[in-house]
């Protein structure tokens, strides 16, 4: 491989997978952005399906970095990270929402349960106004369990009943768009590993495939030098040599190597061979 060769892969590996790294990192904020908006229009079915064919595209986008063995790995981080930002975001959506048209009430809390998921509880309460009325929307989900039956309070009331009633304290969507932001963050750093390691590998295989060319090359030469030592000083006429049998050496290359061992090569080739000798009509330029 030729200085300029290498120096164009070195170029090539240099800008490719940063551009492409940029392209799936944009893509994959924008479909966490798609995601986001869709949320709250499409069933649970077709967003799976969705999220489903985004993960195939991120994983086919991400092999295209050369980072074997860990694509698989980065689409699943990438995917979840993409989802749980989603997850976030829209509870901080929820928190805007019941902040902005919600109204502040007195209730009573008249029920109190609570739902198992795995390692961790959810603590659930029914809530009524004074006069009896039960306060709109699903029964309230603080973090912990902190109030208790008879316990009154100050919450804020979804008035289409569409979302929880929390108390002032807890709407405040700080917490959730500092997570959404660091979820996505994670996604995008997730890509730029991943660039980082295909890169590696990538100079890895061009440095051990230049090497490989270079020890080829230096072996072609060294068989072209032993067929042009063996022929006889004595003899008249041009010895015949096919480049295809070196194709790693150029023909100003093999001039050079004619000229070291006391043969010149003939400018105009025979029959397509390479013809050398004592003495040439013209002589081929030397590399």
């Amino acid at each position: 491989m030729s200085d300029v060769t290498e120096s164009a892969v070195r170029r090539r590996r240099a800008r490719h997978p940063v551009l492409l790294a940029v392209g799936i990192g944009c893509y994959a904020l924008g479909a966490t952005v798609a995601f986001y908006a869709l949320a709250d229009d499409f069933g649970l079915v077709p967003l799976i399906l969705l999220w489903g064919i985004h993960a195939v595209l991120l994983a086919l986008l991400i092999a295209k970095l050369g980072a074997e063995g860990s694509s698989t790995y980065a689409t699943l981080f990438i995917v979840g990270t993409s989802a749980l930002s989603v997850h976030t975001a829209g509870l901080a959506r929820d928190d805007l929402v019941l902040e902005r048209r919600g109204m502040e009430v007195t209730a009573t809390v008249v029920r109190e349960w609570r739902e198992s998921g795995g390692r961790t509880a959810s603590y659930f309460y029914e809530l009524e106004r004074r006069g009896g009325t039960r306060v709109r929307g699903p029964a309230m989900r603080p973090p912990n369990d902190r109030y208790d039956v008879g316990q009154t309070l100050r919450v804020i009331e979804d008035p289409r009943g569409e979302l929880r009633p929390q108390t002032p304290g807890q709407v405040d969507t700080t917490g959730e768009a500092v997570g959404a932001g660091a979820f996505s963050l994670a996604a995008v750093l997730a890509v730029v590993g991943v660039a980082l390691r295909g890169s590696r590998l990538a100079g890895r295989e061009t440095a051990r495939a230049i090497a490989e060319e270079r020890l080829a090359r230096e072996e072609q030469e060294s068989r072209l030098r032993a067929i042009l030592r063996a022929y006889p000083a004595e003899r008249r006429g041009y010895l015949e040599v096919s480049p295809e049998d070196f194709p790693l050496v150029p023909r100003a290359r093999a001039a050079r190597i004619a000229w070291e061992t006391g043969l010149r090569a003939e400018a105009a080739d025979g029959r397509g061979s390479w013809r050398f000798g004592e003495t040439v009509n013209e002589e081929a330029p030397r590399d």
